[in-house]
């Protein structure tokens, strides 16, 4: 995502620096907001009530949306690894969210729909900015930019330190593999479009 946006004519410094403002965007809104990456029930922030879990997942998958429609913008495989990225990400997030749900009190009706409810925001997020931004295509490379530095984020604060706490025979080879697979994966749609 940072190369294509980077490959769109804009100058390389700004669109560089709405990359870092996002990774200090994404640091400031977990901060803030307790949109927590956390895919464990033991989390520091889990005592916190539901509705905050929810909140901050809606936003979160609202931003979800952005990153979506904006790829979709550039081109539809950029859009299908973006969608699959997050798909990908998605699946333990929202697991962990019903998990802290269930542990604040919530019913497992209550805790699915309010789930379900934050997941649709991802909706508004890609229509809103696959129409908007189709009218403001010189805003496309720096949106592309903060949009990479969420996955960047999400690396550096949740992957990475998880895949060094728990390290086990055998598990840091699988894991540079399944990088490299990943890698793999991505170069093979640039290639083919």
């Amino acid at each position: 995502m940072l190369p294509k946006a980077l490959g769109m004519g804009a100058p390389a410094l700004p669109v560089l620096a709405a990359a870092l403002a996002g990774l200090f965007l994404f640091l400031g809104l977990e901060k803030t907001l307790l949109w927590r990456h956390c895919h464990t029930e033991n989390c520091e922030v889990h005592s916190s009530a539901g509705i905050m879990i929810t909140v901050g997942d809606a936003l979160h998958n609202f931003m979800d949306g952005v990153l979506i429609g904006s790829a979709m913008l550039v081109s539809p495989a950029l859009a299908f690894s973006s969608t699959l990225a997050v798909v990908a990400h998605e699946i333990p997030q929202e697991t962990g969210d019903f998990a802290i749900m269930l542990s604040a009190g919530w019913s497992v009706k209550k805790a699915m729909a309010a789930n379900i409810a934050a997941s649709l925001a991802t909706l508004p997020g890609a229509f809103g900015a696959y129409y908007l931004l189709d009218s403001f295509r010189p805003a496309l490379p720096y949106v592309l930019a903060v949009s990479a530095a969420s996955f960047i984020y999400i690396a550096l604060a949740d992957l990475i330190p998880a895949a060094h706490r728990h390290p086990k025979q055998g598990k840091p080879a699988l894991q540079f593999l399944l990088g490299l697979a990943g890698v793999g994966t991505i170069a093979i749609f640039v290639l083919k479009h």
